[in-house]
């Protein structure tokens, strides 16, 4: 007889413990169905003596015992019985003994055999059919990887396909049951974070720009409690064609963890080709989202678009020299005798200046505090509006409980229940496909 080796995993002799007992391959058989298509049988005997079977085929096992003809009700019908569970006819083949090795208590009979199988779920009613005698076995999917551990085999031959008893990749009722001890688990904590804590206006103040220029502002504590949940902050400027933009850092104090958001506060508006237009607004909107209960305070900077009002052609009482000042605050120094124009920072830069033209300059005004003068002149010169926009004010409100992402994990478990049903669907269809009694419509 030839000697089975392809894809063979087990020896004639090898021991292996499943479901507890403890056998021995005592043969092996390779099977032909056609041309090209084969499986292996491995020959099992416990320690009484009892027979038992491990079926591989592409890759899947299949574990069989001999079971009583009787025991099989309804053998001619396409959903027979047995311990209480129906059997759906899967198909009939034909195959013949391609190779065999090991001990046989009876000659090997390599005349051609029918077999007819039957399935429910992971498990099968096996009829093998010779011109000497019928058998039945019952038989239970086992997975490659307690194969492997039982026998202690080194490399298992790889797996295509879906095997006839094959489970699905997921346990849909265990699924359900975990799903929904999550869900119940999710609502239990979103009803405890919601009825926790209540929602409260936190933080409210007024920030003049000039009490923040170049540096932060530290807000007095405020204390959130309950559970997280987003808090959200309103920014308004009196900004009128102009921009104005606000840094603010939210500082945990028991942690010194930060977090830092920046937002701009933009509203222009005009009139063109006969019609009016206007877009932004005065007042923003925006969530720190996720803050957890604790001690907290702001850390506070702003700024707008022309800190300063602008202004030009401010002429000393001897009309020797002018001043101007743009929106950042430098100031040009013109001398109308020799026409030449000096920059200077700012008004105190100027008035510690030792120049000549700073010179020129006090004596012209009569004074030496020119930053005091220009503070003072530069309201009555300008026409620029943002001048009027002076501070900010910020205002903090602790939010109800965001519902969002208990809705959105609700969502995904409820998404991925489907898919695993959707999936489990073409999995059986795709087990059925070869038979030709398949419950699922060809289409």
């Amino acid at each position: 007889m030839k000697v089975p080796t392809e894809n063979v995993v087990l020896d004639v002799g090898q021991k292996g413990k499943i479901g507890g007992e403890e056998y021995t391959v005592v043969a092996i058989i390779v099977k032909r169905y056609g041309n090209n298509i084969f499986w292996r049988e491995y020959y099992l005997k416990d320690s009484k003596g009892n027979d038992a079977f491990l079926s591989e085929s592409d890759g899947h096992w299949v574990f069989l015992i001999p079971m009583h003809p009787d025991d099989f009700k309804g053998k001619n019908s396409k959903l027979p019985t047995y311990l209480g569970r129906t059997y759906r006819w899967y198909e009939n083949s034909q195959c013949s003994v391609e190779a065999a090795a090991g001990f046989f208590e009876e000659h090997v009979d390599f005349s051609l055999a029918t077999y007819k199988e039957y399935v429910n779920g992971t498990r099968m009613i096996s009829q093998e059919k010779t011109s000497k005698k019928s058998q039945y076995f019952y038989g239970v999917h086992i997975s490659k990887h307690d194969v492997k551990k039982a026998f202690k085999i080194a490399h298992m031959p790889y797996y295509t396909g879906v095997g006839i008893v094959q489970p699905y990749y997921f346990d849909i009722k265990q699924a359900i049951n975990i799903f929904c001890i999550a869900a119940l688990l999710i609502c239990l904590f979103q009803l405890y974070v919601y009825t926790s804590r209540t929602n409260e206006t936190v933080f409210a103040q007024t920030i003049n720009f000039t009490d923040v220029r170049d540096k932060e502002m530290v807000s007095s504590s405020f204390t959130l409690s309950g559970g997280s949940a987003p808090l959200k902050v309103n920014a308004f400027s009196g900004v009128d064609n102009s921009w104005a933009n606000i840094q603010l850092s939210l500082v945990n104090e028991k942690t010194n963890e930060i977090i830092y958001t920046s937002k701009d506060i933009e509203q222009y508006h005009g009139y063109e080709d006969g019609e009016s237009w206007s877009e932004g607004s005065q007042s923003e909107d925006f969530n720190l989202c996720g803050v957890s209960s604790g001690q907290y305070h702001f850390l506070i900077s702003a700024e707008k678009d022309g800190s300063l009002p602008a202004f030009s052609g401010l002429m000393s009482p001897d009309s020797k020299v002018t001043l101007s000042r743009d929106k950042s605050g430098i100031i040009e120094i013109t001398d109308l005798l020799s026409g030449q124009t000096t920059s200077f920072t700012d008004g105190k830069i100027l008035e510690k200046d030792t120049s000549e033209v700073a010179r020129l300059t006090k004596t012209s005004f009569g004074t030496q505090k020119l930053d005091s003068l220009i503070s003072a002149e530069a309201p009555k010169l300008t026409t620029d509006p943002i001048s009027s926009n002076t501070y900010v004010q910020l205002k903090a409100t602790w939010l109800p409980v965001s519902f969002w992402n208990f809705g959105f994990i609700i969502f995904i478990m409820a998404a991925l229940f489907i898919a695993m049903w959707i999936g489990k669907h073409f999995f059986n269809v795709n087990k059925w496909k070869n038979s030709s009694n398949s419950p699922y419509s060809a289409s």
